[in-house]
């Protein structure tokens, strides 16, 4: 296999179902193009479960190496899987080495990737954040003046 996914529209998947899902014998994927939703995934149940084992391990083995106390082996390796944490202070690498191993494991316990694709994304806008200055003094500065009342939060009922 040479290519991750190769895209092909939703609508010849279910013209040609024996010719599309031929595809699969030289992609991993394949992603399947819709017009009025979502992009949808096809692959083989054994090529998704050959992922899932490997994210567990990898999940495991970044939690071994937290719980061994190497996480300068972590730091030093991090800026070669995300690059944008070159731009997060000090402090905010070690938060986010912590909360990538607490949410990899549960995520794991789960089977669902969504929460570590959620972090990543959230961590990497923080960069983004400290890598512009005009952004980082807008979002850091103190409000001018008093904002006005509260109000009362609303009743559920």
């Amino acid at each position: 296999m040479t290519e991750a996914y190769e895209d092909v529209p939703f609508s010849e998947l279910l013209h040609h179902p024996a010719a599309t899902t031929r595809r699969l014998d030289a992609v991993r994927a394949l992603r399947l193009r819709r017009r009025d939703a979502g992009d949808l995934a096809l692959m083989r149940v054994d090529q998704m479960e050959r992922d899932a084992t490997v994210v567990d391990f990898t999940s495991r083995l970044l939690a071994g190496l937290v719980r061994t106390e190497n996480i300068e082996a972590l730091r030093q390796a991090l800026p070669e899987a995300l690059p944008w944490i070159t731009f997060l202070p000090s402090e905010d690498v070690d938060t986010l080495l912590a909360e990538l191993v607490d949410t990899a494991r549960g995520a794991v316990a789960l089977d669902n990737l969504t929460p570590i694709a959620l972090l990543l994304t959230q961590w990497r806008h923080s960069a983004e954040i400290y890598a512009d200055p005009a952004l980082l003094a807008i979002l850091t500065r103190e409000p001018e003046g008093d904002l006005g009342p509260v109000p009362l939060p609303q009743e559920n009922g």
